[in-house]
Protein backbone atom coordinates (compact mmCIF):
# COMPACT_ATOMS: atom_id res chain seq x y z
CA UNK A 1 0.00 0.00 0.00
CA UNK A 2 0.90 3.66 -0.54
CA UNK A 3 0.97 4.77 2.90
CA UNK A 4 4.46 6.14 4.10
CA UNK A 5 5.26 7.87 7.57
CA UNK A 6 7.20 10.86 7.84
CA UNK A 7 10.18 8.81 9.10
CA UNK A 8 13.66 7.95 7.71
CA UNK A 9 13.04 4.13 8.13
CA UNK A 10 11.01 3.20 4.99
CA UNK A 11 10.66 -0.46 6.90
CA UNK A 12 8.03 1.43 9.63
CA UNK A 13 4.37 1.19 7.77
CA UNK A 14 1.42 2.64 10.07
CA UNK A 15 -1.23 -0.26 10.28
CA UNK A 16 -3.71 1.87 9.24
CA UNK A 17 -4.47 5.25 7.00
CA UNK A 18 -5.92 7.93 9.44
CA UNK A 19 -7.16 10.08 6.20
CA UNK A 20 -9.82 6.72 5.88
CA UNK A 21 -10.97 7.90 9.54
CA UNK A 22 -11.30 11.86 8.27
CA UNK A 23 -13.41 10.54 5.12
CA UNK A 24 -15.47 8.80 7.41
CA UNK A 25 -16.25 11.56 9.96
CA UNK A 26 -16.31 13.85 6.60
CA UNK A 27 -19.02 11.64 5.47
CA UNK A 28 -20.86 11.59 8.75
CA UNK A 29 -20.81 15.39 9.53
CA UNK A 30 -22.09 15.99 5.86
CA UNK A 31 -25.07 13.76 5.75
CA UNK A 32 -26.80 15.19 9.27
CA UNK A 33 -25.92 19.10 8.72
CA UNK A 34 -26.83 18.83 4.49
CA UNK A 35 -28.97 16.87 4.78
CA UNK A 36 -31.36 18.68 7.57
CA UNK A 37 -30.52 22.07 5.75
CA UNK A 38 -31.39 20.78 2.08
CA UNK A 39 -34.44 19.77 3.64
CA UNK A 40 -36.03 23.35 4.26
CA UNK A 41 -38.95 23.03 1.71
CA UNK A 42 -40.46 20.33 3.35
CA UNK A 43 -41.22 23.30 6.64
CA UNK A 44 -42.65 25.60 4.20
CA UNK A 45 -46.17 24.93 3.86
CA UNK A 46 -46.43 23.73 7.58
CA UNK A 47 -44.93 27.51 8.33
CA UNK A 48 -47.40 28.93 5.89
CA UNK A 49 -50.23 27.29 7.31
CA UNK A 50 -50.09 28.18 10.74
CA UNK A 51 -48.22 32.08 10.64
CA UNK A 52 -49.79 33.37 7.13
CA UNK A 53 -46.48 34.20 5.15
CA UNK A 54 -45.89 34.12 1.41
CA UNK A 55 -43.50 32.10 -0.42
CA UNK A 56 -41.35 34.90 -1.29
CA UNK A 57 -40.93 35.89 2.77
CA UNK A 58 -39.92 32.47 4.11
CA UNK A 59 -37.56 32.04 1.00
CA UNK A 60 -35.89 34.69 2.03
CA UNK A 61 -35.05 33.26 5.61
CA UNK A 62 -33.40 30.21 3.97
CA UNK A 63 -31.45 33.10 1.05
CA UNK A 64 -30.28 34.82 4.12
CA UNK A 65 -28.71 31.35 5.45
CA UNK A 66 -27.25 31.02 2.72
CA UNK A 67 -25.76 34.32 2.25
CA UNK A 68 -24.21 33.58 5.93
CA UNK A 69 -22.86 30.62 5.14
CA UNK A 70 -21.03 31.92 2.25
CA UNK A 71 -19.72 34.67 4.22
CA UNK A 72 -19.15 32.53 7.16
CA UNK A 73 -17.51 29.98 4.93
CA UNK A 74 -14.39 31.78 3.44
CA UNK A 75 -13.77 33.04 7.69
CA UNK A 76 -14.07 29.37 8.92
CA UNK A 77 -11.94 28.31 5.52
CA UNK A 78 -9.02 30.87 6.65
CA UNK A 79 -9.62 29.48 10.33
CA UNK A 80 -9.12 26.43 9.16
CA UNK A 81 -5.94 26.84 7.44
CA UNK A 82 -5.09 28.26 10.51
CA UNK A 83 -6.26 26.44 13.43
CA UNK A 84 -7.30 23.51 12.40
CA UNK A 85 -10.81 21.86 11.22
CA UNK A 86 -11.40 20.60 15.00
CA UNK A 87 -12.33 24.20 16.56
CA UNK A 88 -13.74 24.98 13.60
CA UNK A 89 -16.03 22.69 13.09
CA UNK A 90 -17.23 22.15 17.16
CA UNK A 91 -18.43 25.70 17.20
CA UNK A 92 -20.66 25.55 14.01
CA UNK A 93 -21.81 22.24 15.65
CA UNK A 94 -22.99 24.37 18.21
CA UNK A 95 -24.28 26.60 16.27
CA UNK A 96 -26.61 24.26 14.19
CA UNK A 97 -27.74 22.47 17.11
CA UNK A 98 -29.26 25.75 18.79
CA UNK A 99 -30.68 26.77 15.55
CA UNK A 100 -32.99 23.45 15.06
CA UNK A 101 -33.63 24.05 18.77
CA UNK A 102 -34.92 27.46 18.87
CA UNK A 103 -36.70 26.91 15.39
CA UNK A 104 -39.26 24.77 17.87
CA UNK A 105 -39.92 27.85 19.95
CA UNK A 106 -40.85 30.46 16.57
CA UNK A 107 -43.68 32.53 17.39
CA UNK A 108 -42.65 35.61 14.68
CA UNK A 109 -40.87 36.75 11.89
CA UNK A 110 -37.90 38.41 13.15
CA UNK A 111 -37.48 34.48 14.95
CA UNK A 112 -36.97 32.96 11.83
CA UNK A 113 -34.57 35.10 10.35
CA UNK A 114 -32.19 35.14 13.37
CA UNK A 115 -32.84 31.39 13.78
CA UNK A 116 -33.02 29.77 10.22
CA UNK A 117 -31.25 32.70 8.59
CA UNK A 118 -28.35 33.32 11.24
CA UNK A 119 -27.67 30.54 13.49
CA UNK A 120 -28.23 27.99 10.72
CA UNK A 121 -26.08 30.00 8.17
CA UNK A 122 -23.25 30.40 10.83
CA UNK A 123 -23.45 26.66 11.26
CA UNK A 124 -23.04 25.60 8.21
CA UNK A 125 -20.19 27.75 7.10
CA UNK A 126 -18.21 25.20 9.09
CA UNK A 127 -18.97 22.10 6.89
CA UNK A 128 -18.38 22.72 3.39
CA UNK A 129 -14.69 24.68 3.14
CA UNK A 130 -13.10 22.87 6.27
CA UNK A 131 -14.11 19.56 5.36
CA UNK A 132 -13.43 19.47 1.69
CA UNK A 133 -10.00 21.70 2.13
CA UNK A 134 -8.85 19.26 5.07
CA UNK A 135 -9.60 16.48 2.54
CA UNK A 136 -7.58 17.89 -0.46
CA UNK A 137 -4.73 18.40 2.36
CA UNK A 138 -4.82 14.55 3.22
CA UNK A 139 -4.73 12.61 -0.43
CA UNK A 140 -2.42 13.30 -3.55
CA UNK A 141 -3.64 10.74 -5.62
CA UNK A 142 -7.79 9.90 -5.84
CA UNK A 143 -8.65 13.44 -4.47
CA UNK A 144 -11.98 13.73 -6.40
CA UNK A 145 -12.56 10.29 -5.37
CA UNK A 146 -12.07 11.22 -1.63
CA UNK A 147 -14.44 14.28 -1.81
CA UNK A 148 -16.62 12.58 -3.75
CA UNK A 149 -17.14 10.04 -0.81
CA UNK A 150 -17.22 12.96 1.62
CA UNK A 151 -19.94 14.73 -0.69
CA UNK A 152 -21.92 11.37 -0.84
CA UNK A 153 -23.08 12.09 2.66
CA UNK A 154 -24.54 15.30 1.68
CA UNK A 155 -26.53 12.73 -0.80
CA UNK A 156 -27.39 10.21 2.03
CA UNK A 157 -28.62 13.11 4.11
CA UNK A 158 -30.90 13.77 0.98
CA UNK A 159 -32.02 10.56 0.34
CA UNK A 160 -32.95 9.93 3.97
CA UNK A 161 -33.98 13.21 5.72
CA UNK A 162 -37.14 14.40 3.79
CA UNK A 163 -39.33 11.23 4.18
CA UNK A 164 -38.02 10.85 7.91
CA UNK A 165 -39.11 14.79 8.27
CA UNK A 166 -41.79 14.64 6.50
CA UNK A 167 -43.15 11.20 8.40
CA UNK A 168 -41.83 13.16 11.66
CA UNK A 169 -43.79 16.33 11.48
CA UNK A 170 -47.28 14.49 10.41
CA UNK A 171 -46.70 12.41 13.70
CA UNK A 172 -45.69 15.13 15.69
CA UNK A 173 -45.85 18.33 14.03
CA UNK A 174 -43.33 21.07 12.86
CA UNK A 175 -41.76 22.29 16.39
CA UNK A 176 -41.05 18.85 17.89
CA UNK A 177 -39.38 17.50 15.09
CA UNK A 178 -36.99 21.02 15.07
CA UNK A 179 -36.65 20.09 18.54
CA UNK A 180 -35.61 16.53 17.63
CA UNK A 181 -33.45 17.50 14.77
CA UNK A 182 -31.34 19.89 17.33
CA UNK A 183 -30.38 17.11 19.47
CA UNK A 184 -29.12 14.87 16.83
CA UNK A 185 -27.06 17.35 15.15
CA UNK A 186 -25.56 18.34 18.62
CA UNK A 187 -25.00 14.14 19.41
CA UNK A 188 -23.61 13.45 16.39
CA UNK A 189 -21.72 16.64 14.68
CA UNK A 190 -20.03 17.51 17.87
CA UNK A 191 -18.79 14.50 18.36
CA UNK A 192 -17.36 13.04 15.64
CA UNK A 193 -15.48 16.72 14.97
CA UNK A 194 -13.34 16.19 18.57
CA UNK A 195 -11.52 13.23 16.10
CA UNK A 196 -10.43 15.48 13.10
CA UNK A 197 -6.79 15.97 12.18
CA UNK A 198 -5.93 18.94 9.88
CA UNK A 199 -2.81 17.07 7.68
CA UNK A 200 -1.13 14.07 7.94
CA UNK A 201 1.79 15.53 9.91
CA UNK A 202 -0.08 15.76 12.87
CA UNK A 203 -0.42 11.93 12.58
CA UNK A 204 2.91 11.21 11.50
CA UNK A 205 1.67 10.36 8.10
CA UNK A 206 1.98 12.06 4.76
CA UNK A 207 -0.92 12.57 1.80
CA UNK A 208 -2.12 9.55 0.53
CA UNK A 209 0.20 8.70 -2.57
CA UNK A 210 2.89 11.39 -2.09
CA UNK A 211 5.34 9.19 -2.81
CA UNK A 212 4.00 8.24 -6.12
CA UNK A 213 3.51 11.64 -7.85
CA UNK A 214 5.47 14.89 -8.06
CA UNK A 215 2.46 17.73 -8.01
CA UNK A 216 3.03 21.38 -8.14
CA UNK A 217 -0.09 21.39 -5.70
CA UNK A 218 2.13 19.58 -3.04
CA UNK A 219 4.83 22.45 -3.59
CA UNK A 220 3.39 25.82 -1.28
CA UNK A 221 6.27 27.51 -1.24
CA UNK A 222 6.98 27.75 -4.64
CA UNK A 223 4.36 27.72 -6.52
CA UNK A 224 0.95 27.33 -5.24
CA UNK A 225 -1.54 30.80 -4.26
CA UNK A 226 -2.40 32.20 -1.22
CA UNK A 227 -6.11 33.39 -1.55
CA UNK A 228 -5.33 37.19 -2.59
CA UNK A 229 -2.31 36.31 -5.22
CA UNK A 230 -5.75 34.19 -6.53
CA UNK A 231 -7.73 36.70 -6.42
CA UNK A 232 -5.37 38.65 -9.28
CA UNK A 233 -6.35 36.22 -11.23
CA UNK A 234 -9.08 35.62 -14.00
CA UNK A 235 -9.39 32.20 -12.91
CA UNK A 236 -10.65 32.66 -9.66
CA UNK A 237 -13.41 35.10 -10.94
CA UNK A 238 -14.28 32.82 -13.16
CA UNK A 239 -14.79 30.09 -10.81
CA UNK A 240 -16.62 31.72 -8.08
CA UNK A 241 -19.16 32.79 -11.07
CA UNK A 242 -19.45 29.66 -11.70
CA UNK A 243 -20.01 28.56 -8.48
CA UNK A 244 -22.78 31.57 -8.38
CA UNK A 245 -24.76 29.86 -11.61
CA UNK A 246 -24.52 26.36 -9.64
CA UNK A 247 -25.99 28.00 -6.30
CA UNK A 248 -28.79 29.60 -7.69
CA UNK A 249 -30.39 26.47 -9.84
CA UNK A 250 -29.45 23.60 -7.11
CA UNK A 251 -31.41 25.70 -3.93
CA UNK A 252 -34.29 27.01 -6.28
CA UNK A 253 -34.96 23.57 -7.10
CA UNK A 254 -34.60 22.37 -3.44
CA UNK A 255 -36.31 25.01 -1.73
CA UNK A 256 -39.57 25.12 -4.12
CA UNK A 257 -39.72 21.52 -5.63
CA UNK A 258 -41.96 20.10 -2.85
CA UNK A 259 -44.62 23.14 -2.57
CA UNK A 260 -44.43 23.29 -6.30
CA UNK A 261 -45.02 19.18 -6.52
CA UNK A 262 -47.98 19.43 -3.78
CA UNK A 263 -49.23 22.49 -6.03
CA UNK A 264 -49.73 19.87 -8.33
CA UNK A 265 -51.81 17.85 -6.03
CA UNK A 266 -49.13 15.92 -5.11
CA UNK A 267 -48.96 14.17 -1.57
CA UNK A 268 -46.66 16.23 0.66
CA UNK A 269 -45.40 12.71 1.34
CA UNK A 270 -44.65 12.09 -2.09
CA UNK A 271 -43.13 15.67 -2.66
CA UNK A 272 -40.76 15.13 0.05
CA UNK A 273 -39.26 11.60 -1.96
CA UNK A 274 -38.86 13.80 -4.54
CA UNK A 275 -35.79 15.67 -2.29
CA UNK A 276 -34.93 12.08 -2.01
CA UNK A 277 -34.53 11.04 -5.40
CA UNK A 278 -32.30 13.82 -5.39
CA UNK A 279 -30.53 12.89 -2.75
CA UNK A 280 -29.65 9.49 -4.32
CA UNK A 281 -28.84 10.85 -7.55
CA UNK A 282 -26.12 13.40 -5.63
CA UNK A 283 -24.61 9.90 -3.98
CA UNK A 284 -24.14 8.12 -7.76
CA UNK A 285 -22.83 11.76 -8.70
CA UNK A 286 -20.40 11.96 -6.11
CA UNK A 287 -18.69 8.46 -6.74
CA UNK A 288 -18.98 7.90 -10.11
CA UNK A 289 -18.32 11.41 -11.26
CA UNK A 290 -15.84 11.59 -8.37
CA UNK A 291 -13.40 8.84 -10.05
CA UNK A 292 -14.40 10.73 -13.43
CA UNK A 293 -12.78 13.77 -12.21
CA UNK A 294 -9.35 12.03 -11.37
CA UNK A 295 -9.11 10.59 -15.14
CA UNK A 296 -11.04 13.67 -17.28
CA UNK A 297 -10.40 16.69 -15.15
CA UNK A 298 -13.32 18.90 -13.09
CA UNK A 299 -13.49 21.31 -16.30
CA UNK A 300 -15.16 18.82 -18.73
CA UNK A 301 -17.22 17.50 -15.28
CA UNK A 302 -18.66 20.81 -14.89
CA UNK A 303 -19.91 21.21 -18.40
CA UNK A 304 -21.54 17.59 -18.61
CA UNK A 305 -23.28 18.27 -15.02
CA UNK A 306 -24.77 21.92 -15.79
CA UNK A 307 -25.62 20.67 -19.14
CA UNK A 308 -27.81 17.57 -17.68
CA UNK A 309 -29.42 20.43 -14.81
CA UNK A 310 -30.33 22.28 -18.12
CA UNK A 311 -31.82 19.72 -19.57
CA UNK A 312 -33.68 18.36 -16.21
CA UNK A 313 -35.30 21.79 -15.56
CA UNK A 314 -36.41 22.60 -18.78
CA UNK A 315 -38.46 19.00 -18.09
CA UNK A 316 -40.10 20.48 -15.19
CA UNK A 317 -41.33 22.90 -16.67
CA UNK A 318 -44.13 20.61 -18.71
CA UNK A 319 -43.66 17.69 -15.76
CA UNK A 320 -47.19 16.71 -14.23
CA UNK A 321 -47.28 13.22 -12.93
CA UNK A 322 -45.02 11.84 -9.99
CA UNK A 323 -42.68 9.69 -11.95
CA UNK A 324 -41.89 13.15 -14.05
CA UNK A 325 -40.63 14.95 -11.33
CA UNK A 326 -38.76 11.88 -9.77
CA UNK A 327 -36.57 11.48 -13.44
CA UNK A 328 -35.88 15.18 -13.21
CA UNK A 329 -34.95 15.29 -9.71
CA UNK A 330 -32.83 12.46 -10.86
CA UNK A 331 -31.13 13.72 -13.06
CA UNK A 332 -30.49 17.03 -10.78
CA UNK A 333 -29.03 15.73 -8.50
CA UNK A 334 -26.31 13.43 -10.66
CA UNK A 335 -25.54 17.14 -11.64
CA UNK A 336 -25.23 18.84 -8.42
CA UNK A 337 -22.93 15.21 -6.82
CA UNK A 338 -20.45 15.95 -10.03
CA UNK A 339 -20.64 20.02 -9.60
CA UNK A 340 -19.65 19.39 -5.53
CA UNK A 341 -17.12 16.86 -6.19
CA UNK A 342 -15.30 18.99 -8.83
CA UNK A 343 -15.06 22.08 -6.85
CA UNK A 344 -12.02 21.05 -4.13
CA UNK A 345 -10.00 19.58 -6.95
CA UNK A 346 -10.22 22.19 -9.03
CA UNK A 347 -9.34 24.59 -6.76
CA UNK A 348 -6.06 22.56 -5.75
CA UNK A 349 -5.25 22.03 -9.65
CA UNK A 350 -5.75 25.93 -10.53
CA UNK A 351 -4.53 27.29 -6.86
CA UNK A 352 -2.82 24.67 -5.03
CA UNK A 353 -3.01 23.23 -1.70
CA UNK A 354 -1.23 26.95 0.57
CA UNK A 355 -4.60 28.23 0.97
CA UNK A 356 -6.90 25.82 -0.13
CA UNK A 357 -9.46 26.21 2.69
CA UNK A 358 -9.76 30.37 1.89
CA UNK A 359 -10.22 29.17 -1.37
CA UNK A 360 -12.84 26.79 -1.15
CA UNK A 361 -14.30 29.02 1.29
CA UNK A 362 -14.67 31.75 -1.54
CA UNK A 363 -15.94 29.48 -3.97
CA UNK A 364 -18.65 28.31 -1.35
CA UNK A 365 -19.14 31.73 -0.99
CA UNK A 366 -20.05 32.97 -4.17
CA UNK A 367 -22.17 29.42 -4.12
CA UNK A 368 -24.20 31.07 -1.57
CA UNK A 369 -24.75 33.94 -3.44
CA UNK A 370 -26.29 31.84 -6.03
CA UNK A 371 -28.15 30.11 -3.47
CA UNK A 372 -29.38 32.97 -1.61
CA UNK A 373 -30.80 34.48 -4.96
CA UNK A 374 -32.47 31.00 -5.98
CA UNK A 375 -34.89 30.42 -3.76
CA UNK A 376 -36.01 34.10 -3.29
CA UNK A 377 -36.55 35.20 -6.90
CA UNK A 378 -38.44 31.70 -7.33
CA UNK A 379 -40.22 32.78 -4.62
CA UNK A 380 -41.33 35.88 -5.72
CA UNK A 381 -42.04 34.89 -8.88
CA UNK A 382 -44.24 32.38 -8.17
CA UNK A 383 -46.33 34.78 -5.02
CA UNK A 384 -46.35 37.39 -8.68
CA UNK A 385 -47.50 35.12 -11.17
CA UNK A 386 -48.86 31.93 -9.25
CA UNK A 387 -46.04 29.52 -11.68
CA UNK A 388 -43.04 28.68 -11.55
CA UNK A 389 -42.57 28.61 -15.08
CA UNK A 390 -40.94 31.51 -15.41
CA UNK A 391 -38.54 30.73 -12.90
CA UNK A 392 -37.52 27.63 -14.10
CA UNK A 393 -36.49 29.00 -17.42
CA UNK A 394 -34.28 31.53 -15.17
CA UNK A 395 -32.79 28.49 -13.36
CA UNK A 396 -31.94 27.06 -16.67
CA UNK A 397 -30.38 30.28 -18.03
CA UNK A 398 -27.98 30.14 -15.37
CA UNK A 399 -27.39 26.45 -16.41
CA UNK A 400 -26.40 27.91 -19.57
CA UNK A 401 -24.38 30.24 -18.20
CA UNK A 402 -22.26 27.77 -16.01
CA UNK A 403 -21.55 25.70 -19.31
CA UNK A 404 -19.94 28.80 -20.67
CA UNK A 405 -17.96 29.84 -17.76
CA UNK A 406 -16.55 26.20 -17.07
CA UNK A 407 -15.49 26.05 -21.15
CA UNK A 408 -13.60 29.01 -20.52
CA UNK A 409 -11.17 27.97 -17.99
CA UNK A 410 -7.91 27.19 -18.26
CA UNK A 411 -4.90 26.34 -15.68
CA UNK A 412 -3.26 29.70 -13.80
CA UNK A 413 0.00 30.75 -15.24
CA UNK A 414 2.26 28.63 -11.63
CA UNK A 415 -0.02 26.05 -11.24
CA UNK A 416 1.06 23.16 -14.44
CA UNK A 417 -2.12 20.72 -13.97
CA UNK A 418 -4.30 20.62 -16.37
CA UNK A 419 -8.04 20.91 -15.68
Amino acid sequence: MPYNKLSPSPEVKPRFFYGDIIVILGFLCMMVAAGLWDSFGIFIKPLLGDFGWNRATVSSSYSLSLLIFGLMGVIAGGLTDKFGPRLVLTFCGLFLGAGYLLMSQLTSLWHLFLFEGVLLGIGMSGLYAPLLGMVARWFAIRRGLMTGVVLAGLGIGQLVAPPVISRLIDIYDWRNTYLFLGITVLVVIVVSTQFLKRDPSEVGQSPYGADEIKQPAFEPSIQAYSLPEAAHTWQLWTMLFLKLCFGYYMFSFLVHIVPHATDLGISQVDAANILAISGGGVVIGNFVLGRAVDKIGPRKIFIICFAAAMAAILWLIQARELWTLYLAALIIGLANGGNMTSDSPMGARLFGLKSIGSIVGASSGAFSVGGALGPVITGFIFDSSGSYQLAFFIAAAFCVAGIILAATLRPTGRMETGL
